[in-house]
């Protein structure tokens, strides 16, 4: 099972579509409740939402406020998918003790809906967490780089390694070029490879020049193979090895600095 479910052209993280239908299915429990004792149409759900999703951003971005230091801004692009779920978790605790503290009419109909969006989310990631292979390693994957040498990514097991598998006509490929470019700079102790998927070598030859990336470090896959050995189809993908060959994330859409930061963390941590 990969981290992605893809509808057509659609890809969407299965985190997100957890999320999405706990919520759902807690603000429809907590509406009932609250129509059955009488009450208007209870706005708890939102706030709930928006106070939770804050919270987890909030916290997400003072644990990596200096990558945010430079661009400001990009505190509030949430597509780099920067999250601390448990500190959204403790905020909507905190948010439905403060109802029964103030006698609110809507509590019990609002502790019913966050504690049924609660269980289906632990559930509903534990059990993708569950059917995500938690022994994958570096794939069995050769590939011809741009200036002509064979790479076999098993062989870079000793040092930890980053994968990107991206295209020339992705958007959010060419957006996080920068930062992987500059964590490769900042990071010589991880080998960074990046994987482009089914373009003609002198297109992707013409790019890497734009951007002074080096030859060496670019890998041609022009069937796809290697986004079907690891079960993902979305661009842009990045895959996170420790120095012993183990996948210890999977980051399916744009990375952030911040993001990225923290998945370079991951891998480098010793074991």
């Amino acid at each position: 099972m990969g981290q992605t479910l893809q509808i057509g052209p659609l890809t969407l993280a299965w985190s997100y579509v957890i999320l999405l239908i706990s919520w759902f299915a807690g603000t429809q429990l907590s509406d009932y409740l609250a129509r059955r004792r009488g009450l208007k149409q209870d706005p708890h759900g939102w706030r709930i939402a928006i106070i939770g999703l804050l919270a987890a951003r909030l916290a997400f971005v003072a644990q990596y406020a200096s990558a945010y230091s430079t661009n400001p801004w990009s505190i509030i692009d949430i597509r780099d998918g920067g999250w601390e779920p448990m500190a959204g978790l403790a905020a909507i605790v905190a948010y439905v003790l403060a109802l029964w503290v103030w006698r609110s009419a809507s509590a019990k109909a609002c502790t019913a809906g966050a504690v049924l969006f609660s269980a289906i989310w632990l559930g509903g990631n534990a059990t993708l967490a569950a059917f995500t292979p938690s022994n994958a390693t570096l794939p069995q994957f050769s590939g011809v780089a741009l200036d002509a040498q064979t790479i076999s990514l098993p062989t870079l097991q000793g040092k930890p390694v980053v994968v990107n598998l991206w295209a020339t006509w992705c958007p959010p490929c060419r957006r996080e070029m920068p930062a992987l470019m500059a964590a490769q700079k900042a990071h010589p102790e991880i080998r960074f490879v990046w994987v482009n998927q089914g373009e003609k070598p002198e297109v992707v030859l013409r790019y890497i020049q734009q951007i002074g990336m080096s030859p060496s470090d670019v890998l041609l896959d022009g069937d796809g193979s290697l986004s079907r050995m690891v079960q993902q189809r979305a661009l842009p993908t990045t895959l996170f090895f420790n120095a012993q060959g183990q996948q210890v994330a999977v980051r399916s859409g744009e990375l952030s600095t911040a993001t990225l930061t923290q998945h370079i963390e991951q891998i480098s941590s010793p074991r």
